[in-house]
């Protein structure tokens, strides 16, 4: 044992073992390591930070009803009433687990995998029904498709939908719903029901008006923060945007259209190259597109073609979408004397050259996402 004197602070007296000594420096030496290498209290796994990080755009999530409470099977008791009868309440009803379309939420990373809803509670005396289940909503980004199975059961692709994912339980019937004529003594009650569990699988596909398509470096990015108050990664390095970016496009007339940065997609990727059909299915519920072509490349009309020729592949009729051409870095010389050869092999009036790095003739793009913004707008109406 180790004198409780010798553990002070202060001075320490001079010891007449070595051994002693040595075995109260280990143990203060131990002690301050504990003490350096001891974790904060509260402080997070390192997984689940790095979980928040990551764009998630599916997710398996086991939803599970509330169970509802049991009934009672109790009689009333009152002084000089001897035959009270039963009064036992029902139990309350389970909660239900509630999906719901947050625009706040942007990934579904903040979806747990499993989701329990509260229970009902049991009936009591005096004929009293148990307090049923709260709802318990699950947020959700807008444009998420629910699937059980391979079969889509919900799409909610407004702000405010809703899908009832899983059922609570029904509570059971305490003895005072079993009385009758025949019976006037029950004593019979049910307990409450299961909730009801499934399996859904769910999974985001991007809701904007346009979606800027594109090879890497072809300026994606760069565009999207020039047009809009978005702040995506830039660099000049390829595949920068490894999820995707909505920025929102302010018009004159209080319009706002909603642009969506796809990464960048490669030859193959309807093959499941590069990034693949991971972010190709975030082109479907896009309305039109934007081309985003590097105009310093050799060629740059082939980037046009193998594009619409990843779309098609992907799904029919994905590249038949109204579209425009974007040749981006005009600022570079070798773009500029490449212009007039795409704008003869395209069409002077789908291509619009421009520089985000400079901002020169973005007015022309904006005024035409507000072309076809119109057009789209006055064809939803017409339906």
């Amino acid at each position: 044992m180790v004198p409780s004197r010798l553990l002070s602070v202060g001075p320490r007296p001079l010891l007449g073992s070595v051994g002693r000594w040595t075995q109260v420096g280990l143990l203060s030496a131990s002690c301050a390591d504990c003490a350096k290498h001891q974790e904060p209290p509260g402080k997070k796994l390192l997984s689940e930070k790095k979980l928040k990080k990551h764009f998630v755009d599916h997710r398996r999530v086991l939803v599970r009803g509330g169970r509802g409470g049991d009934g009672a099977s109790c009689f009333h008791s009152e002084p000089r009433k001897e035959f009270g009868g039963p009064d036992g309440g029902d139990g309350g009803s389970g909660g239900h687990v509630v999906l719901r379309a947050d625009q706040q939420v942007k990934s579904l990373s903040s979806v747990l995998s499993r989701y329990q809803g509260s229970h009902g509670e049991a009936g009591g005396r005096k004929n009293c029904s148990g307090r049923s289940g709260t709802l318990l909503y699950v947020p959700v980004p807008v444009g998420t498709l629910v699937k059980e199975g391979n079969k889509v059961v919900a799409d909610l692709s407004c702000p405010g939908d809703e899908y009832i994912a899983a059922l609570g339980g029904a509570g059971g019937k305490g003895n005072r719903f079993f009385l009758a004529n025949d019976n006037r003594a029950p004593v019979m009650c049910t307990p409450g029901q299961p909730g009801q569990e499934r399996v859904l699988f769910l999974e985001l596909k991007m809701v904007a008006h346009a979606g800027m398509v594109g090879f890497p470096n072809a300026g994606k990015s760069s565009l999207l923060r020039a047009i809009s108050n978005a702040r995506p990664t830039v660099a000049s390095y390829p595949f920068t945007t490894l999820k995707p970016h909505v920025g929102i496009v302010h018009c004159e007339d209080h319009q706002q259209i909603a642009v969506a940065d796809i990464p960048g997609i490669i030859r193959g990727a309807h093959q499941n190259r590069g990034l693949g059909s991971t972010f190709l299915r975030h082109i479907e519920r896009c309305r039109f597109l934007l081309f985003v072509v590097d105009l310093s490349e050799p060629e740059p009309w082939t980037q046009v073609e193998d594009l619409k020729f990843e779309l098609e592949k992907y799904e029919a009729g994905l590249s038949e979408r109204p579209h425009v051409v974007v040749a981006n870095k005009i600022d570079l010389p070798q773009a500029r004397a490449a212009l007039p050869q795409l704008r003869a092999r395209l069409g002077p009036s789908t291509v619009i050259a421009l520089s985000a790095a400079t901002g020169e003739n973005l007015e022309e793009l904006l005024l035409r996402l507000q072309e076809l913004h119109s057009r789209h707008v006055a064809a939803e109406l017409r339906w």
